[in-house]
């Protein structure tokens, strides 16, 4: 992917998200929400995707990725009045219908456009399928890491007082009650990400984003969350009891050992030329 194509692609983005806009200051507000954390999960992903070396055309396909992961948001929020795919309907696959219906991806190469493609689509599953083009799954999980960096920001953001005005957007009126549910807890002593299905309280919601760290892919990402103590600032808002203290433990140790170790894949790079897999062909090439 070159740098017109990738740029041509930000203007498109911008004009779409600006017809969104209604002149009321909630309802921008919320738009306006969505619309940063697009340019930070692209800010994000072009920090892990430069720790892990990788050549300037495979940033590029990379950053198209995270740029178009949440174009269905607007629609959404538009037609359903949430952001909760549960209450409306799949955002990835809304946003894929928004790419397709405005031929936006008709710019790039085929390869290009459907990595980009599938990586949308499997962005916000709970576990990526199992899926046979190595190509793929790694920018899959490129952009699932970038976007939980992002994510991860804005729920502490909200904890902290931010966006009191959203509060139903942010936490899909959750109830902040002094309790959890027993298979989320269970999943963080397990080591597993847990499951939406099982969130009941705003408590549970802080707990399943602890998790999240069981399903991040990428040793530059493990070191973002550490040093942005992301887990310690949600954890400073759950109830201090031994049973969530240890779960919260568990995680934090999980991502100290992880941040240095090297989780990514056996990458061989040269700056100007493409990144290949060990044994594997062109990341970006067919």
């Amino acid at each position: 992917m070159n740098r017109a194509e990738l740029n041509y692609f930000n203007e498109w983005f911008s004009e779409y998200v600006a017809t969104f806009r209604r002149g009321d200051r909630v309802w921008d507000k919320i738009i306006a929400l969505k619309e940063a954390h697009t340019r930070r999960v692209c800010k994000e992903i072009r920090m892990i995707s430069g720790a892990l070396r990788l050549s300037d055309d495979a940033i590029r396909v990379a950053e198209a990725t995270a740029l178009f992961h949440d174009v269905g948001r607007f629609r959404q929020y538009r037609d359903y009045g949430t952001f909760n795919d549960s209450a409306s309907r799949n955002h990835a696959e809304l946003g894929l219908d928004v790419l397709a219906e405005n031929q936006v991806l008709s710019r790039c190469g085929a390869v290009e456009r459907h990595i980009v493609q599938q990586a949308i689509r499997y962005h916000n599953m709970r576990l990526l399928p199992k899926e046979q083009d190595a190509k793929i799954v790694f920018f899959a999980k490129l952009l699932r890491d970038a976007d939980k960096l992002d994510i991860w920001r804005v729920f502490v953001d909200y904890y902290e007082g931010r966006y009191a005005d959203m509060d139903s957007v942010v936490v899909w009126g959750l109830p902040d009650e002094p309790v959890w549910s027993a298979p989320i807890m269970d999943a963080l002593y397990a080591r597993k990400m847990a499951d939406t299905k099982h969130m009941a309280t705003l408590n549970d919601f802080k707990l399943l984003q602890i998790s999240w760290v069981f399903d991040v892919n990428f040793a530059p990402t493990f070191r973002a969350v550490h040093r942005r103590g992301y887990l310690a600032k949600i954890a400073k808002t759950l109830p201090p009891t031994p049973k969530i203290e240890k779960a919260v433990d568990i995680a934090g140790v999980y991502v100290d050992r992880r941040q240095s170790q090297d989780g990514e894949p056996d990458l061989s790079a040269n700056k100007d030329g493409p990144i290949r897999r060990a044994g594997q062909p062109d990341i970006t090439q067919s």
